[in-house]
């Protein structure tokens, strides 16, 4: 649903309006000025302690907002453990409904998934695993073998040797990276998984006898049953199979899909395998499931199913269509609160909105934020990836202000000061674009002393000019401070002819970020 509106640090567009009214009602317009680089002719510093009513005490009383409406206006910050790994937490256990360290203490995992391996292998590779741990923050990859689609384990059978090897090299891969990997039989487009449970007994007696020593492994044995396909088959298709990893494989956690595509856990609940080392699926698409699936969730864990949520994306759920920030954030809160595992879909360049990599990326690793889709911005910005700048994934997740001339924008909203922008004029010159900004600030709160406002652009900026103030330029950030005769506001008081220029490139403009 486009950018996830009404961020902390910014009001609404209603409230700049309303700013705008009461700045013109008392003659403290924003009124454009034309050309040179200094300010216009008697332009002095003012504080005018003139009492008013705060805008949005004139507008109309909205009501409390929602738990929903909340989660809309933030992202999921909420700071997040350092992540376990293979090397410090060993192999997983499952103990009541919580994925676990050998000690039971509570493990998440968070990570990626890859799409189909038979179609996108390139990114099954040591750089790129490592770059995930490293620089993403992920802790976990998933493995994804298609079984019945073109290329699938299932139709292929001049292929199935290739990818058997692939899967077994990634999990070494993510071994040598330090991360927890999930083995996925990616059933979907067969529906039930006794289609092709020959298929899937043959994959994991060979893929589990390979990796049957590995620490870092988990087994998904069915991706999504669908259609028809009930519980009583994925439970009958989960008795064959399971033995056959558990042959070779005794220890290791195994998870099992769930009816409609991986979202029905209530039927899993009520009729469990006894397998004690066996999670249950959950799948969700952001823009398409939402309080229902999520009490679902909530449900399903307090009765003491272990859930893993092994594929979910942000957008709707054919993997295309618009995203939806706030319930991807509302489902984030909620596993982060219920020590929920999840993988996010997919590693790929596919022209999809779940694609965590823009179309026209060729690269197998060494990614930048140039290179992420609107999903793996979010997601990198949600893992607090630690090898990405954190003001530099806000500012490409921003939104950008208009930046013509006569253009008005809250750019800085407190409980004290709102600071009223307006871009006064702005000119080319000697290759370079220039921009004169003027600044009004309303005080409805108590009175301050001095005053600061610091202003993200999206790119680099040079400061040319500045009056009433004191202004420096660092990157693409602008701090302003008052001046020396400026500072003290009383609280219903008005800060007028501020000012600035600056110059950059001809789409150089003020951003919106946390």
């Amino acid at each position: 649903m486009g950018k996830t509106a009404g961020r902390a640090r910014f009001a609404r567009i209603g409230i700049a309006v309303a700013v705008l009214v009461v700045l013109a009602g008392i003659g403290v317009a924003l009124a454009a000025t034309v050309g040179g680089l200094a300010p216009a002719e008697g332009s002095n510093a003012l504080v005018v302690e003139e009492p008013t009513t705060r805008p949005q005490d004139t507008l109309e009383a909205e009501p409390e907002a929602s738990t929903d409406a909340a989660a809309e206006e933030t992202s999921a910050e909420e700071d997040v453990p350092p992540a376990p790994t293979p090397s410090t937490t060993g192999a997983l256990k499952v103990v009541g409904a919580q994925l676990t360290d050998a000690a039971g203490e509570p493990v998440q995992l968070r990570g990626v998934s890859t799409h189909g391996l038979a179609w996108y292998p390139q990114y099954v590779n040591q750089e790129f695993f490592t770059e995930l741990r490293e620089v993403w923050g992920a802790n976990v990859v998933r493995l994804a073998t298609y079984s019945a689609e073109e290329g699938g384990y299932a139709l292929e059978t001049s292929e199935r040797a290739a990818l058997n090897d692939l899967v077994v090299r990634g999990v070494q891969y993510a071994q040598a990276a330090d991360l927890y990997a999930v083995v996925d039989w990616h059933t979907l487009s067969d529906a039930n998984p006794l289609t092709n449970q020959w298929a899937a007994e043959e994959f994991f007696r060979s893929v589990s006898g390979a990796l049957g020593d590995a620490d870092n492994v988990i087994y998904e044995i069915c991706n999504e049953p669908n259609g028809s396909t009930s519980w009583a088959d994925i439970k009958a298709y989960a008795e064959a199979v399971i033995p056959i990893i558990r042959a070779n494989d005794p220890d290791a956690v195994i998870v099992v899909g769930t009816p409609t595509w991986s979202q029905d856990l209530a039927a899993a609940a009520a009729d469990p395998l006894p397998d004690a080392n066996v999670m249950y699926a959950l799948h969700f698409y952001a823009a398409t499931h939402e309080d229902d699936l999520r009490h679902a969730l909530s449900t399903a864990v307090a009765g003491g199913l272990p859930v893993f949520v092994t594929e979910f994306g942000i957008c709707e759920a054919s993997g295309a269509g618009e995203i939806d920030y706030a319930s991807a954030n509302l489902w984030v809160r909620l596993m982060n609160e219920l020590d929920v595992s999840y993988i996010c879909w997919n590693l790929s360049n596919k022209d999809e909105t779940a694609a965590l990599f823009k179309p026209g990326c060729a690269k197998t690793s060494g990614f930048t934020l140039d290179d992420l889709t609107d999903e793996g911005l979010w997601l990198v910005d949600t893992l607090k990836s630690p090898g990405f700048s954190r003001e530099e994934v806000a500012l490409a997740r921003a939104e950008v202000k208009d930046n013509s001339a006569g253009a008005q924008m809250l750019v800085s909203a407190d409980d004290t000061l709102q600071w009223m922008f307006q871009v006064a004029d702005r000119w080319e010159e000697g290759g370079r674009t220039f921009f004169r900004y003027e600044m009004a600030a309303s005080n409805y709160s108590a009175g301050v002393k001095s005053w600061s406002v610091v202003v993200p652009f999206n790119g680099e900026v040079t400061l040319d000019d500045a009056w009433n103030c004191q202004a420096e330029a660092s990157g693409t950030r602008l701090a302003i401070t008052n001046d020396a005769h400026n500072g003290n506001v009383p609280a219903g008081a008005f800060v007028r002819d501020v000012g600035f220029i600056v110059s950059g490139p001809a789409d150089l403009a003020v951003v919106e970020y946390e």
